[in-house]
Formats: C-alpha cells, sequence, structure tokens
C-alpha cells in the first residue's frame, strides 16, 4: 500500500480527476490542491463544458482553494497536476505564490517549461514526471480517440 501524503499519492488522486475530464470529453488534466497534508481544492478541465478557455483545472484548483482557504495567496500550498502547466495557469500559479508545483506528464508543445521555470514565482519550488506514464498515456488515449 503507498504511504499516505506523499506526492505520489495527490498525483494519483490528481489523475482520478483527469479521469473525471477524460469522462465527459474534456481533455484529461487534474488537479489537487494540499495545504499541511488536507486536500483544499480539487479541479479539472471543464473547458467545454463551461465554454471558458480559462476554465483549465489548475485555474479551477485556485480559485476554489483561495476561497477554502480565505486568503488569494495559497504560500504554503502544493499544486499537483497531472500535466506541465500551460504559460496562463503558470501565471496563475505566481500570483497565488504557491509554495510547489509538482506534475506528471510534460507538455512539449504548450508548456510554460518553453518558457523556463522564471515564469513562476521565485520562492515556488517544482518536480515534475510524477505519474508521467499514467497521465501521458491519459493524455494518449484522449487524442488518439479524436483523430
Amino acid at each position: 500500500m503507498e504511504d499516505l501524503y506523499t506526492d505520489h499519492y495527490f498525483m494519483r488522486l490528481a489523475l482520478k480527476e483527469a479521469q473525471k475530464a477524460y469522462e465527459i470529453g474534456e481533455v484529461p488534466v487534474g488537479a489537487i490542491i494540499v495545504a499541511r497534508n488536507q486536500i483544499i481544492a480539487r479541479a479539472h478541465n471543464q473547458v467545454q463544458m463551461l465554454n471558458d478557455v480559462t476554465a483549465h483545472a489548475e485555474i479551477l484548483a485556485i480559485t476554489a482553494a483561495s476561497q477554502n482557504y480565505g486568503s488569494k495567496y495559497l504560500v504554503d500550498c502544493t499544486l499537483y497536476v497531472t500535466v506541465e502547466p500551460c504559460p496562463m495557469c503558470a501565471g496563475a500559479i505566481k500570483w497565488a505564490q504557491l509554495e510547489r508545483l509538482v506534475y506528471g506528464a510534460d507538455e512539449e508543445k504548450y508548456g510554460f517549461m518553453k518558457f523556463g521555470k522564471s515564469i513562476l514565482h521565485p520562492a515556488t519550488k517544482l518536480a515534475c514526471g510524477i505519474c508521467r506514464d499514467e497521465s501521458a498515456d491519459l493524455m494518449k488515449k484522449f487524442f488518439a480517440e479524436r483523430r
């Protein structure tokens, strides 16, 4: 059994959110925000459902976490997201001042790392590749079904 409160544990919960997106025909990205080992927000992409190009999992999770946490700054929180955030989401992560960003699969075409880690807040720590294969496989499956 996997230990609680590890990056893999929380990323597996983010993958469950990504699966929800997949099941409703959204690009399968899921996000979890954690503060002191407590989940304060869960989200998945809802761009199609809400007819809103900004309804990415990360943005929805940050909004929910800020409301739940009572602060626009999430300085002692970690965002777990299944796929490397886009520059828009990286900007939101910067402004929310998240302590950590943990993501699974790289997003070579639209990911923020094309611009470098400097797009994030200077205090944000970065970890990538957690559950990379599971995250990438879900994305590949989703897009293969649409081609």
